[in-house]
């Protein structure tokens, strides 16, 4: 069981467990209000995450959202709080609501590929037989920035958008430099393969590095990146991106020349980011 984090004393947060695909919460407590980023994926999530969080004297009074996948937003329910998020959200939200999750529902969108293997595993396990699922819909959207003051602290809330979901936002908490980035720099992942493309990449990157953040928390990673943890990510988006525009798509060429750019054999996750790319245009010259 993941327990309730103390980054800061206004900076909270429940560590992602992976095996059913629950997200990092976070909480960002000002001295006239709490921000709570993302709903988790259940009632039993949302829930756990308010109680620690009473434990200690926190109460939320908003909730925002990072994006409209469903082990971010299962919860909204349960938490029960005015609600924060991209338009774009709020109207996936609203497609939701008028899906079964029963496990013939669930069966028909593995085989339309409208849903992962790895997701419908994740949702058995965390909910069972008991998919009692209600998706309230956000209070207040934006499209482009907003901030919010929450007494003493503030948090910008931006749209970035990139390959894993169109709707993907970023929180940014300035006297605390910490960014909250949701799901957005992970690839795209339904249907068909794991995937970058090269626009989306390159414009998330450039939009990212306007902030000056000392501790980045990725959604489904189990701790915070540091500063230089996360310009790697970044700088690894980029060059990758930009070899395969350079390279033509050539899977050993790019290698060697990322190779040859760290001046080191290839990690895992390096190879698995080339791939990506490699899927991606794949699937750009299928559509």
């Amino acid at each position: 069981m993941q327990k309730l984090t103390k980054l800061s004393e206004r900076i909270l947060y429940l560590p992602p467990y992976q095996e059913t695909d629950r997200p990092i919460l976070g909480a960002v407590v000002g001295s006239e209000r709490t921000l709570l980023i993302d709903a988790g994926n259940s009632s039993n999530h949302a829930r756990q995450f308010r109680e620690e969080l009473l434990a200690i004297g926190v109460k939320g009074d908003w909730l925002a959202l990072t994006h409209h996948h469903w082990d971010h937003v299962f919860g909204i329910k349960e938490v029960g709080l005015p609600t924060i998020s991209h338009s774009m959200t709020k109207q996936k939200i609203t497609e939701m609501q008028n899906l079964s999750w029963t496990d013939s529902a669930l069966e028909r969108r593995l085989h339309e590929k409208t849903v992962t293997a790895f997701a419908l595993k994740a949702i058995l396990m965390e909910f069972g037989n008991e998919r009692n699922i209600e998706l309230s819909l956000p209070h207040l959207t934006f499209e482009t920035k907003l901030t919010l003051d929450l007494g003493g602290i503030s948090c910008v809330i931006e749209h970035v958008g990139g390959d894993h979901a169109d709707d993907s936002i970023i929180l940014y908490i300035p006297e605390e430099k910490v960014l909250f980035l949701g799901d957005c720099l992970y690839a795209y992942i339904s249907p068909g393969p794991w995937s970058y493309t090269i626009e989306k990449s390159l414009q998330l990157v450039e939009h990212l590095r306007q902030f000056d953040a000392e501790f980045v928390f990725l959604s489904h990673h189990d701790a915070p990146l540091n500063r230089d943890e996360f310009h790697y990510e970044l700088s690894l988006l980029q060059k990758v991106a930009m070899l395969t525009k350079q390279c033509d798509g050539d899977e050993k060429l790019i290698s060697q020349q990322l190779s040859t750019h760290f001046n080191r054999e290839l990690t895992e996750d390096e190879l698995e980011t080339i791939s990506f790319f490699m899927n991606g245009l794949q699937m750009e010259e299928l559509n």
